[in-house]
């Protein structure tokens, strides 16, 4: 008989490991496991072994940040060696983030990494948590991908292609621009899956810091005194939401402003208001003209992607002229060669 696969499980925080109070739903050290331990089904012949470490303090989701990335990373990196797979419980609101930075972060990942939470807490009766864990788990062991994944409702994404579309839904995550990898129902089909062998090398990580990053989501009527005031902040990085396949208003005012704050070394990223498709800034003249004022072009990676991708590049030592490069560049799946 095989022998079973080892599992770690970082809890980091979120909904998943929740408990019921008088004011909702509170985090509570210790009450994750515990009621794992009280789930038969979780230490059933098929699943693997598995170890849980809970962060400390949980940390909800909307706080989560490039710090936490780091440390969640470092962790990993420690652990790698003794597991074989590993899976980060975390709040759903900022999951799509965190799976991106980590996707960039590990630099040289050989095992899988899947992230999941869910809507409702493991410990309540119509909830989701048990059925994303449990595939989770399952899948680490037994189809694994070896890369930095997002599991919920049935479905396998590659995690820098997610994000959340769906506030209280069971189905809360899309991947808009890039097929599911595996999908599970009464099996576990592989839809767009690579399936790699796990190798026990080395994990090589990446740092990551907090960058000066803004984002502008464009509307009519948008006042350019607010982009100019914005730009002559301490600003490295503005990603800016534009129309369709990037477009933005035949604005002098908004043209001469990008172009100069784009000579001061900002880096401007132009990522659609669409949930699909890829930004082409060549399709109209609206979106060349944001091309001569020096605006890069993203391509069809997601927002969460983008700010994550930023985070990391302008963490390295890198030249001005090499991030740019990097940024249109596929490191990590993020984004499609084809386009």
């Amino acid at each position: 008989m095989a022998e079973k696969k080892r599992i770690y499980i970082a809890y980091t925080g979120g909904t998943i490991g929740m408990k019921p109070s008088k004011n909702g739903y509170i985090p509570v050290a210790g009450y994750l496991s515990e009621t794992i331990k009280n789930m038969p089904e979780f230490f059933h012949e098929d699943m693997p072994d598995f170890e849980i470490h809970e962060y400390e303090p949980l940390i909800d989701s909307a706080d989560i940040s490039p710090q936490a990335w780091q440390i969640l990373a470092n962790d990993i990196q420690q652990k790698y060696h003794d597991f074989d797979g590993f899976i980060i419980l975390h709040g759903t609101d900022t999951m799509s983030y965190t799976a991106s930075a980590l996707s960039f972060i590990f630099e040289s990942l050989s095992k899988p990494v899947i992230i999941t939470g869910s809507q409702i807490p493991l410990s309540q009766l119509r909830s989701d948590a048990r059925a994303n864990l449990l595939n989770s788990l399952y899948i680490a062991a037994h189809h694994p991908i070896n890369e930095v994944c997002l599991f919920f409702n049935n479905q396998l994404f590659r995690g820098n292609r997610t994000t959340k579309q769906h506030a209280d839904g069971f189905s809360a995550f899309v991947s808009p621009n890039y097929p599911v990898l595996l999908e599970a129902g009464i099996d576990i089909k592989n839809i767009a899956g690579k399936k790699q062998r796990t190798v026990n090398t080395r994990l090589t990580i990446g740092q990551i810091e907090k960058q000066s990053i803004a984002i502008l989501h464009l509307f009519p009527g948008l006042d350019w005194q607010v982009l100019d005031n914005l730009l002559k902040s301490p600003l490295q990085a503005l990603v800016l939401l534009t129309y369709g396949v990037g477009n933005a208003q035949q604005d002098p005012e908004l043209l001469k402003t990008l172009k100069e704050a784009s000579e001061r070394g900002i880096l401007i990223v132009n990522c659609s208001q669409c949930l699909k498709g890829s930004v082409n800034m060549d399709g109209y003249a609206t979106g060349h003209a944001l091309s001569e004022a020096g605006v890069i072009g993203g391509i069809d990676m997601t927002t969460e992607a983008v700010i994550a991708k930023l985070h990391y590049l302008l963490s390295q030592d890198l030249s001005h002229k090499v991030v740019k490069e990097l940024l249109t560049t596929d490191l990590r799946g993020e984004l499609s060669s084809s386009f």
